[in-house]
């Protein structure tokens, strides 16, 4: 995040300006290299004006709609689908490698493959055809919905539209989002299509023409309900998120976290858990939340005694389960709240509120336990960021406490977006280092429109995929055929579906990750089994979620491997340990539906308390530390009673308290004896020397942190 010039003057540590030198160059070349999204073109010549221009009005434009809607859904998003397809071929290149591609000095090639400034020809008519297809249906709607199309069936231009269509799309997917969300949907293309050929699942198939009509030129595919929520309610979302950014609201999160944990024991990879939380939910990208709060919290993390890889980890767990923070939820929980006919948006953000707070407590207790274990001191008061600061800032709040306030009052989440724009952009008023002048207004609304395009593009090619297991029947198939896999048994089924969540949502944004997975996953848990909807909404939400950290792709785990100069699949490894609660907590919400507020209080107490007990131990277990370094039995025993006491029931639980009694008491038994007390230096696994005191190991700490 960029740090105003008031905030770079407040008191700071030493140890928090300095990851700062060069940190944003190092952080945009790491991006890019993990997050499609963030490979567009940014020497663009004259065609700078043409495609601000272009992205301006497509920002103006959704506001307008929001304030006087005065088309129908299927218009609206044909419009937004246009302008958004046409801005990623403008602004992505056909290949990274064409991405600011310097001239070979042979004009004919250049001019053929791309290369050099500005935009290279044929995205400029991929451009053109991409508004062309889109207002071919704002045009001819009447035409497309009338009793016509109904008797006399389509026409030939018809299907040539909806073919070109349908290919725009995958391929703007392609270029600003990544292949792995392609070929799902060219998956579900083909098994739309040739169903009745298929070994698995099969289907009686469909004809090109008829599929290809069915995908674009309906309401049932491009432009289901993930497309429709795109356009009403993300993008307004993503505006107020560019919006409250453009106010430095992440350096504040970021000195709140410090401040707030900073002092104690491993108080900086606990602060980082903190401000990537917070930011998480004003985040849409778990991997662009990695490197804008890693490339300032993983150098003070590595600084204080953390290994590279542990650091890296800690953000990346950190800022996938940033992803999981209501009200936005990546920008999921509008496309959830469409699923859930019976859970309205302003009660989906209540009820995800403890899932994600468990989640981020088990990530905190890790840190913590790791922390003790290497004996990594907090930052001293002085050096953190002062409570005066933070006050003089407080108000940088307000538009979250707005946009809360509103949903939770009954507004509609168009209502509340707006209003949280209108706060945030009055604020920025107060300080010179954020007021806008017309430039900057500019500049906020071309980045809005840059901010959407992967997110647009990612809900219209999953729509292919929801699209084509509604019409074929998938869904049912898939489950009744896992069902039979797992012989009838509950938590195999549930084992099954975490995997496939997994498997679909790797490399996906998260979006998209929701849509596929909500479509080909929950389905299994709501027909097959008595899981409440939410509940198994949530489920293949948290799973699909997870895959960012999840090896072998975890691409949140290597971005922050990036910036730590670590080793990515290591650092993946120790993400899913920091978020083992966060994998756990799924299956504790499924088999006790009150942690989703779907239960009675008393139901809830109890299952908070043996969740929370459960994770302390669990987390104690695999760090290898309680009150001081554990043997390999008592962390057996911290194990096995976390995992009995986090199982929701009572007398499992009660088996679990006793079991981790014993592992307590052996603890206290052992430090009361003084065992260990000797100390020795040896070299840990990265060569670097650690001091053993007590049974325990030590890091020598960085200067400053002692």
């Amino acid at each position: 995040m960029t740090r105003s010039t008031a905030e770079k003057r407040s008191p700071a540590p030493a140890d928090q300006q300095e990851p700062g030198v060069g940190a944003e160059e190092r952080a945009a070349e790491v991006l890019r290299k993990h997050d499609t999204s963030s490979r567009f073109r940014t020497d663009l010549g004259f065609w700078t004006w043409i495609v601000g221009g272009i992205s301006v009005a497509f920002t103006l434009y959704h506001l307008y709609y929001a304030l006087e809607r005065p088309f129908t859904s299927w218009i609206h998003g044909a419009i937004h689908l246009g302008g958004a397809t046409s801005l990623v071929f403008l602004l992505y290149p056909a290949s990274k490698r064409l991405l600011n591609a310097e001239p070979s000095g042979v004009l004919w090639k250049d001019l053929l493959l791309g290369r050099g400034r500005g935009i290279a020809w044929y995205d400029v008519l991929l451009a053109a055809a991409g508004i062309a297809v889109n207002l071919y249906i704002v045009f001819r709607y009447e035409y497309l919905v009338g009793n016509a199309v109904q008797i006399l069936g389509f026409s030939n231009l018809d299907y040539t539209v909806a073919v070109a269509g349908t290919l725009l799309v995958l391929e703007a997917t392609r270029r600003c989002v990544g292949l792995p969300i392609v070929i799902i949907a060219s998956v579900a293309i083909a098994y739309g299509i040739f169903g009745n050929l298929s070994p698995l699942f099969p289907h009686r198939g469909r004809s090109w023409d008829a599929f290809a009509t069915e995908t674009f030129l309906s309401t049932r595919s491009i432009f289901g309900t993930p497309l429709q929520v795109s356009a009403d309610f993300i993008f307004l979302f993503l505006l107020f998120a560019v919006v409250l950014l453009r106010t430095n609201i992440g350096q504040f999160f970021n000195d709140l976290a410090f401040r707030a944990a900073g002092k104690y024991t491993g108080g900086p990879a606990k602060a980082a858990v903190a401000a990537s939380g917070l930011q998480g939910m004003v985040s849409g990208s778990s991997v662009a939340n990695t490197v804008a709060s890693g490339s300032f919290t993983i150098p003070i993390m590595k600084k204080a005694g953390f290994k590279p890889h542990f650091a890296a980890a800690t953000e990346a767990t950190a800022s996938t389960g940033g992803q999981l923070m209501p009200p936005i939820m990546g920008a999921a929980a509008f496309i959830m709240a469409q699923n859930v006919p019976d859970v309205e948006y302003n009660e989906l953000i209540v009820i995800a509120i403890i899932p994600s707070l468990l989640y981020f407590l088990g990530a905190f207790l890790s840190v913590h336990f790791e922390a003790k274990r290497q004996h990594i001191r907090g930052i001293p008061v002085d050096e953190l960021p002062s409570i005066r600061g933070l006050i003089t800032r407080i108000d940088l709040l307000l538009p979250l406490v707005v946009i809360v306030g509103t949903l939770l009052s009954g507004l509609t989440p168009t209502r509340a977006a707006l209003l949280g724009i209108a706060t945030a952009i009055v604020l920025s008023f107060f300080r010179s280092s954020t007021r806008l002048n017309l430039r900057g207004f500019m500049e906020l609304f071309v980045a809005a429109a840059r901010t959407a395009l992967p997110v647009i593009a990612a809900c219209a090619t999953a729509g292919i995929v929801a699209g084509t297991v509604t019409a074929t029947g998938l869904g049912g198939q898939l489950g009744r055929g896992l069902v039979a896999i797992a012989g009838g048994n509950f938590l195999l089924v549930l084992f099954f579906v975490m995997i496939a969540c997994i498997i679909l949502g790797m490399g996906l944004p998260t979006t998209a990750n929701y849509v596929v997975t909500a479509s080909v996953a929950a389905p299994i848990l709501y027909n097959n089994f008595d899981v409440p909807l939410i509940a198994a909404h949530m489920f293949v939400f948290f799973f699909g979620i997870l895959a960012d950290i999840t090896p072998p792709v975890c691409l949140a785990a290597y971005a922050g491997a990036g910036i730590a100069g670590a080793n990515p699949m290591r650092a993946g490894v120790a993400a899913v340990k920091i978020a083992l609660a966060g994998f756990l907590i799924p299956y504790v919400f499924i088999l006790q539906p009150a942690l989703l507020l779907q239960g009675t209080w008393d139901e809830l107490t109890i299952s908070l308390l043996t969740v929370i007990v459960g994770m302390i131990a669990l987390a104690s277990g695999l760090a290898g530390y309680l009150f001081l370094r554990a043997t390999v039995i008592e962390r057996v025993l911290l194990i096995a009673g976390g995992l009995l006491l986090i199982y929701p029931d009572l007398l499992i639980s009660m088996i679990g308290i006793a079991i981790l009694v014993v592992a307590v008491v052996l603890q206290l038994a052992r430090r009361g004896r003084g065992d260990g007390a000797s100390e020795k230096t040896e070299p840990d696994d990265d060569g670097a020397h650690v001091t053993s005191r007590g049974g325990d190991s030590v890091e020598n700490p960085a200067p400053g942190m002692a």
